[in-house]
């Protein structure tokens, strides 16, 4: 194992056997292009040997930090050594840059594909530092290799080989989500994008209850989606879809996630300025939640349920048949909201702007649907929320927070 720093070299030797061995070392200038020169070389008698150890191959030939990580922006690692410890399966790698970097890794041992190994690595990058949650999911030894570029280059440089030891491997069920992006969590792409302020700053959230509220303050101009995706859904009634509602107000966005069932899950948060009509990718959250939830989903959104409307009651997409229930909604500029459900029921609007009135839910398959006119020139309604009814127990009922 060779670490090289800017002003010295160590190399470490295992002999695999007892007997003589020679070690031949060779050097060049750090920008040559000439090929390598021997330099000297070293007998080692090797007495008693220890137990072999299968180690990664590293075709990158040093283990550590580059030896010019500074010129590559890198100014210091939360693990200096060339030696990482997972005594629980678990590592955050993190590395303190000089200038904003975007970051790629690879997680490399004998036991790990290609497609595991991606579900092992969550990054993150903001503008001064990068940082790698790391799961192992096989005990013994991993090359967790780093790769960096400035904003705007076209190709990514490796700027650390690290040996990585797992004593205590977790269990493959709990690793990261598939499709995970190099932007997990708030950074460089999220403050681009006019999100700021994040209420959670690292992106593994890990909940008991089976849900969790996101939110960023936001700059004008800024529409915010979210999706919900998990690699295997086994006891979810509706879409993934329906356990996320997005909640945006003129400078702040709330991104409320209700699970329907344990596992890890990725949310993905999509932002459009004013001037574009797509929406570009920000980045990712992995939600992890191992009790055993079971939230029923959000009601139902429609186009028209944008900025400036919030959801009060009901916040459960379910109702109960032959329910009465309370509908509170604020939908800005809104001339008229009603709610449909057994019978049409116009909504009133509070001094504090809300719409809110009592609606007969119908029996079990049907829907109570919310609507408003949103313009005085034109008289027709648009739906905005939709409610499913059916056998459900009271006691689920308004639980998803």
């Amino acid at each position: 194992m060779m670490t090289v720093s800017e002003n010295s070299m160590t190399i470490k030797v295992t002999p695999p056997s007892e007997g003589l061995f020679d070690l031949m070392i060779f050097a060049r200038d750090a920008d040559s292009p000439a090929p390598y020169s021997w330099v000297c070389s070293y007998q080692i008698q090797c007495v008693e040997p220890r137990d072999p150890e299968e180690l990664p191959e590293n075709p990158f030939r040093f283990w550590g930090l580059h030896q010019k990580a500074r010129d590559f922006g890198i100014v210091e690692s939360s693990h200096p050594g060339e030696l990482l410890v997972a005594s629980q399966g678990t590592l955050l790698l993190t590395l303190q840059t000089s200038r904003p970097l975007l970051a790629t890794y690879e997680l490399v041992s004998k036991d790990l594909d290609a497609a595991l190994s991606k579900k092992c690595l969550a990054t993150q990058a903001e503008e001064g530092k990068l940082s790698c949650h790391v799961l192992c999911p096989f005990r013994g030894y991993y090359r967790l290799s780093v790769f960096v570029k400035d904003l705007g280059a076209s190709t990514f440089r490796n700027a650390a080989n690290f040996l990585l030891r797992c004593l205590g491997p977790v269990n493959q069920n709990q690793l990261f989500p598939s499709g995970l992006s190099v932007h997990c969590g708030p950074g460089i792409s999220s403050m681009s994008s006019g999100l700021f302020q994040p209420s959670h700053s690292v992106p593994v959230i890990t909940t008991k209850l089976g849900k969790c509220n996101i939110t960023f303050h936001t700059r004008g101009g800024v529409d915010v989606t979210a999706s919900l995706s998990k690699d295997k859904v086994s006891g979810a009634k509706y879409p993934l879809e329906r356990y996320v509602l997005v909640t945006q107000l003129q400078a702040k966005v709330s991104v409320c996630v209700a699970l329907p069932e344990s596992g890890v899950y990725k949310v993905g948060l999509y932002g459009r300025r004013e001037d574009s009509k797509d929406f570009a990718h920000v980045c990712d959250y992995i939600v992890r939640c191992f009790s055993e939830p079971c939230w029923p989903p959000f009601p139902r959104v429609y186009g028209p349920w944008g900025k400036g409307c919030v959801l009060l009651e009901p916040r459960t997409g379910e109702l109960q048949e032959q329910s009465w229930d309370r509908v509170r909604v604020k939908v800005p500029n809104a001339c008229s909201v009603v709610a449909i459900g057994q019978e049409k029921v116009a909504l009133q609007l509070s001094p504090n702007k809300v719409w809110e009135g009592d609606v007969l839910a119908g029996s079990a398959g049907t829907q109570v649907k919310v609507a408003a006119r949103l313009s005085q020139r034109c008289p027709s309604l648009e739906v905005l929320l939709a409610f499913e009814v059916g056998s459900v127990s009271a006691a689920s009922l308004g639980c998803s927070g």
